[in-house]
């Protein structure tokens, strides 16, 4: 007699009833079937892994059933193969089968493509597929069927459900609908299995994040430095990363962002080469701004040109922005817990960099109130400021040079420059000499660098080189750098940087800029110098005294008239050429000049005497303006 039997299931999948057509009762079927999905079911919560779930499955899918043989089979499409996860077969014991097929020659392919299930009624005289019937003729199975497993492997491959039973079976629909039902079932379970090795490696992650959140704050609260600091934010985070310290303006580069063209070596070398001012122009772009913000940089490395996606992250100091976290990689590549990364990394870097920001005001204080006490003369002992310097590590008593760096008159001035310039100078000196020390005093930084060396002279002035090229990057504007003549002890302080700041002054009232000594301003340093004096200001005042206030009262310009007739030899056509006159205007003009006030030029004596007048006038005018 036969039966037919078929199991519906509801909407959601996750039940099932069995009916059948025939008088024979249902509890004859019902109760293997129910043990049978019972035992199936299990699966869900009797394994945690993978592995195992799916050897649950297929031990499973025979045991309860005339199958003999089942085996889950990952589609690896990309390499055009399926390949046996894990099988059963009790006679496979002193046996080695294939554990890869040609999609070509596969059912497997077909049943995920239709996402229905594939019956071969016997393996063993099929033709469809021959590499079936050359292993089933080996292994000695005949019916074969090949269901779609509805999930994927750790690798992301689609998975397929092959079972084989040693004689041809006339399946039915309920013997497809109870393999359907296995595979639903072994679908939850490795879709659990999945979830669980998901949180499992989340769990670790978060443990590896906190372990490395602990040690990156342990080193930085051990004093370490902004360079071992960004060693240690390198080997936390996925991605190649910078730190850019704007309180030394210091930029640490760690990984090459592209191995295969530039190693690390010389990704850093290029760094230390000028790359680096670019970093720190990004972090100053980004002050101000709050969290993440994705740049496109354009670097040119090594002769490469590179275009790189980064991450920048402002580090922010009592609302000051002191530097940036640079990592390469775009925002879709970070991760919940990279992120979680990144704000560690950050908040240890912000706590660095605000170490170093407050060691650097205090020195930068301590060292400014020292040297202003130095150079002003004003010593109450002389012993005790002996000793306060060498407790910074100053010896007043040896040999050294001033080095002293100004602003023209059109620097760009913002509120830090100042500051930021200071950094730099700190940086370059300690280059050039560990000894060296600065100091900003006022609107001009003072570097003291030993003269120990033969070569001294030579590095001062590679020194000042350096000096003049990253002030006028920072400060777009060439700087005005002067030095001094050797102080040998401390008593030649004072006067050294007393002729320093003169020359820094006469270089921003003559526009000029760059290296100077006292040759380039001629004899003005000097009359500069004495231009405070009664005699000099009376000797001003009787030879151009009355032609100055006359100019000022009927807004004349007789005093320009007699330098500009001086400067060009006393010669009248190019004294008019360059003043835009007439020669008649400009004689008529020299005529009452000599007929007001009794000037006369008829000597090289009387014309000396007049146009030194003029040049102090002018020196007085600015040194009271100033």
């Amino acid at each position: 007699m036969s039966t037919e039997v078929s199991l519906k299931f509801s909407p959601t999948g996750d039940s099932f009833r069995v009916s059948t057509s025939s008088e024979v009762p249902l509890n004859a079927l019902d109760r293997p079937l129910s043990r049978v999905l019972r035992d199936v079911a299990s699966l869900i919560n009797s394994s945690v892994d993978l592995d195992t779930t799916l050897q649950h499955l297929v031990d499973a899918a025979c045991h309860h059933n005339f199958w003999s043989m089942a085996a889950v089979m990952s589609i690896d499409q990309a390499d055009g193969n399926a390949v046996v996860v894990t099988r059963h077969d009790p006679s496979q014991l002193t046996k080695t089968y294939r554990n890869r097929w040609t999609l070509a020659t596969s059912p497997s392919l077909i049943a995920l493509t239709r996402n229905d299930p594939v019956v071969i009624r016997d393996a063993q005289e099929s033709v469809e597929f021959p590499g079936y019937r050359e292993e089933a003729i080996q292994r000695g199975y005949r019916t074969v069927v090949v269901l779609p497993l509805g999930c994927r492997d750790m690798e992301g491959r689609a998975m397929v459900l092959s079972v084989q039973s040693r004689e041809v079976v006339d399946l039915s629909a309920a013997d497809l609908a109870f393999l359907e039902t296995i595979v639903h079932l072994g679908a939850i379970a490795v879709d659990k299995a999945h979830r669980l090795r998901a949180e499992r490696l989340a769990a670790e992650q978060l443990q590896k994040a906190l372990a490395a959140h602990s040690s990156l704050m342990h080193q930085v609260l051990s004093d370490g430095s902004v360079a071992s600091a960004a060693a240690m934010v390198e080997t936390i985070l996925p991605n190649p990363t910078v730190v850019v310290d704007l309180t030394a303006n210091l930029v640490v580069a760690g990984r090459s962002p592209k191995p295969d063209l530039i190693d690390a070596t010389r990704w850093r070398e290029e760094m230390d080469n000028g790359m680096n001012r670019q970093f720190l122009r990004l972090a100053r772009d980004v002050s101000g701004k709050a969290g993440l913000e994705m740049r496109k940089l354009y670097l040119n490395c090594d002769g490469h040109h590179l275009n790189l996606p980064a991450a920048v992250e402002p580090l922010v100091v009592d609302g000051e922005t002191v530097g940036a976290l640079v990592v390469f990689s775009l925002e879709a590549d970070f991760s919940d817990l990279d992120h979680l990364l990144l704000k560690s990394a950050r908040f240890a870097l912000s706590v660095q960099l605000m170490r170093s920001h407050l060691r650097f005001q205090t020195e930068s204080q301590t060292s400014s109130d020292l040297f202003t006490e130095i150079v002003s003369g004003n010593w109450r002992n002389v012993d005790d400021l002996t000793v306060r310097a060498r407790r910074l590590g100053i010896e007043v008593n040896a040999p050294a040079r001033l080095v002293a760096v100004g602003l023209p008159q059109g620097a760009v001035k913002r509120g830090k420059t100042i500051s930021e310039l200071h950094r730099s100078i700190i940086r370059l000196a300690g280059q050039l000499a560990p000894q060296a020390t600065t100091a900003a005093l006022e609107d001009i930084i003072l570097c003291r660098v030993p003269d120990a060396h033969r070569d001294a002279d030579a590095q001062v002035k590679a020194f000042a080189r350096k000096l003049i090229e990253e002030t006028q990057w920072l400060t777009e504007s060439k700087p005005i750098v002067v030095t001094g003549k050797i102080c040998a002890s401390l008593h030649d302080y004072p006067q050294a940087w007393h002729e320093c700041e003169r020359m820094i002054r006469l270089a921003v009232r003559f526009n000029r800029t760059g290296l100077l000594t006292p040759q380039d301003f001629g004899p003005f340093p000097l009359l500069l110098s004495a231009a405070d004096s009664k005699e000099v200001q009376s000797f001003v005042d009787v030879t151009i005294g009355a032609v100055v206030h006359h100019d000022e009262v009927h807004g004349t310009d007789y005093v320009k008239t007699l330098a500009v007739f001086l400067e060009h030899g006393c010669r009248s056509q190019a004294c008019a050429d360059a003043m835009g006159l007439h020669v008649t205007t400009l004689r008529y003009r020299l005529s009452r000049i000599q007929e007001i006030f009794g000037i006369e030029i008829d000597t090289p004596e009387r014309r000396f005497a007049l146009e030194l007048a003029i040049r102090l006038n002018e020196t007085i005018a600015r040194e009271q303006t100033a």
